[in-house]
């Protein structure tokens, strides 16, 4: 079919003008319709946004961020005020029931062996003297009781036998007598707190007690130490260590120093008087560290002596037997954390103030007029040694009565290089009196186990009825009577469920 417009129509159109159409390049190609006029042809094309924001001339940029509220911190703690908190002694506990008809340790109770498996109070009076001996420890417990008791077991009883003979009383008195005893048990058997019943009974007959809390602060690196001049092989003195050690002796035996006068001419300490008492001797080497291992020197002098000299007659008594104690025994048996010049570990035994407490367990009356020497173990926090271990299995058999000279006899093993040193302090000894022995302490029996579970229930701290049947469960759950196991077991507070109560119309 021909078409309604012919070419001379088509030829008349208006052309468009050249000033409103876009220059070729920018205008799109459209060759589907070429005929087709849209807007998309005829507008602008659009610019692109520049990343770069022009600013003014001179003008600066300011940051503007939000302020944290401040928040108030708390005050941190002093110097020394977490230990002191870490090592805080509490001795009474005003929540516990207080356990009535409960009787003191005394010089008539420690050798009562009708107490045996009963828990005694620590004289009131002794506390003090205690703490400044730094018997208690922060983790034995004292805080759930109204106050410190201890059980009287069978070596308790023992012991007190043994204050009693040395102090001259009681059927057979040994007045004069030395007691060596190296203590040692598993943990938690009591071996501390038998050092504390040690430094009760001493305190109640009057003797001068000289303790060292704990061995490991004297090799631990933490006090101050120097070489002693011309000395060979090479000794170190603690001066710090000393003086503390003079501090702690003279606030628990000021009652016994004060009363003794010097007897001894010392001229080391030439502005000491010979009226002074031993508590005056004493104090000068605690306010004055640097002569405070002279003036230890002069104290051990005097308190071990036997008679006066010569011009200082008039004011000389009988000096009274002496407890000393070491807790952490293993501590001194192997080498310290101190360096010599040529920066190679210093053992031990080369320092003076620890060589001078080792050497009061060799052969011979060490204390001469008498007294007791009690050196614990400790397990929980206790250096490796094999030579130590050597020397008291080595002990032990002498005791079991095996001889040295005996194939039965432990020895070392081979290649093991022991420590020489460690080894001497335990060889034999031809002294009769005053001879090193081996105690091991173990768990307490069923009837010490009961009377010590019946004072937990009597202090409030246990709610369940102390019978046979129940004491000889507790008794095999802490591994035989380890008392420190008991501890754990009797602390516990339990109650019986009570049942509701069902109203009245239900119940009907």
């Amino acid at each position: 079919m021909a078409s309604a417009w012919c070419w001379n129509c088509l030829s008349r159109l208006r052309p468009t003008p050249r000033a409103i159409l876009p220059p070729p390049a920018a205008t799109p190609r459209i060759t589907s319709a070429p005929f087709h006029s849209t807007a998309a042809q005829y507008a602008n094309p659009t610019k692109k946004k520049s990343s770069l924001v022009a600013t003014k001339y001179r003008q600066g940029q300011v940051l503007k961020r939000k302020k944290k509220p401040k928040t108030e911190r708390a005050r941190p703690p002093a110097v020394g005020e977490r230990k002191a908190l870490r090592k805080r002694i509490v001795l009474s506990n005003p929540n516990a029931l207080e356990v009535e008809a409960m009787k003191d340790l005394s010089p008539e109770t420690m050798i009562d062996s009708r107490l045996r498996g009963s828990v005694v109070g620590l004289p009131l009076a002794l506390l003090d003297r205690l703490r400044a001996v730094q018997a208690f420890k922060p983790k034995q417990g004292w805080s759930i009781f109204r106050r410190p008791g201890t059980v009287l077991r069978r070596d308790t009883l023992e012991m007190g036998r043994l204050f009693e003979k040395i102090s001259g009383d009681g059927d057979a008195p040994q007045k004069g007598k030395v007691v060596k005893k190296v203590i040692t048990g598993m943990k938690g058997s009591g071996k501390t707190v038998h050092l504390l019943q040690a430094m009760t009974m001493a305190f109640l007959k009057n003797w001068v007690v000289i303790t060292v809390p704990d061995a490991r602060d004297l090799v631990s690196g933490d006090t101050a130490y120097s070489p002693i001049e011309g000395s060979k092989p090479t000794q170190y003195v603690q001066p710090n260590a000393v003086s503390a050690l003079l501090v702690r002796t003279v606030e628990a035996n000021s009652e016994v120093l004060s009363t003794l006068k010097v007897s001894q001419k010392h001229p080391g300490l030439p502005g000491l008087k010979p009226s002074s008492s031993l508590q005056d001797l004493a104090e000068l080497g605690f306010q004055d560290a640097a002569v405070a291992w002279t003036v230890f020197q002069a104290l051990w002098t005097e308190l071990n002596a036997t008679a006066a000299a010569p011009g200082l007659e008039k004011n000389f008594e009988a000096r009274p037997p002496m407890l000393v104690t070491v807790d952490g025994l293993a501590h001194w048996m192997t080498e310290t954390a101190y360096r010599a010049s040529d920066f190679t570990p210093v053992h031990a035994h080369d320092l003076i103030f620890v060589q001078h407490f080792l050497s009061l367990l060799k052969g011979g009356q060490s204390l001469k007029n008498g007294g007791m020497l009690l050196y614990a173990t400790s397990t929980s926090n206790n250096p490796s040694s094999y030579s130590l271990e050597v020397g008291l299995t080595q002990l032990a058999a002498r005791q079991a009565g095996i001889s040295p000279t005996s194939e039965q006899y432990p020895q070392p093993e081979a290649y093991s290089n022991p420590d020489a040193r460690v080894l001497d302090l335990f060889k034999p000894d031809t002294a009769k009196e005053g001879a090193l022995e081996l105690q091991t302490l173990g768990g307490l029996t069923r009837d010490e186990a009961r009377g010590y579970l019946e004072y937990f229930a009597q202090s409030g701290l246990l709610r369940e009825s102390v019978n046979e049947e129940w004491v000889g469960e507790k008794w095999t759950l802490s591994g035989g009577g380890i008392i420190g196991e008991l501890q754990k077991l009797g602390r516990h507070v339990r109650t019986a469920a009570q049942p509701i109560a069902q109203p009245a119309a239900a119940a009907n």
